[in-house]
């Protein structure tokens, strides 16, 4: 079962998802920063951005995949499946 926070990306635009990255990664970066210098109330929070931001760029990600033509997926495909064989 997907969690509330993935359904709630699911309905960002590829804009507002790009913003709500760039603003966790730095509320990431504060949040590490007065963990270091004084700690943190609760340093779980650390855990739950972090996997936020990694729910985020999943999204993206999912996204540009799906954007690709057959084209590109096809390529692609070749490029994995030349990599397994090293």
């Amino acid at each position: 079962m997907p969690s509330k926070k993935y359904i709630e990306l699911q309905e960002f635009t590829d804009d507002e998802l790009k913003n709500e990255l760039s603003e966790t990664r730095t509320q990431y970066q504060k949040l590490q920063f007065d963990n270091t210098l004084k700690g943190l109330e609760n340093p779980l929070a650390l855990r739950e951005v972090r996997r936020d931001i990694a729910r985020m760029k999943t999204e993206l990600r999912k996204r540009e995949l799906s954007a690709l033509s057959e084209e590109q997926v096809a390529n692609r495909t070749r490029i994995k499946a030349r990599r397994k064989k090293k």
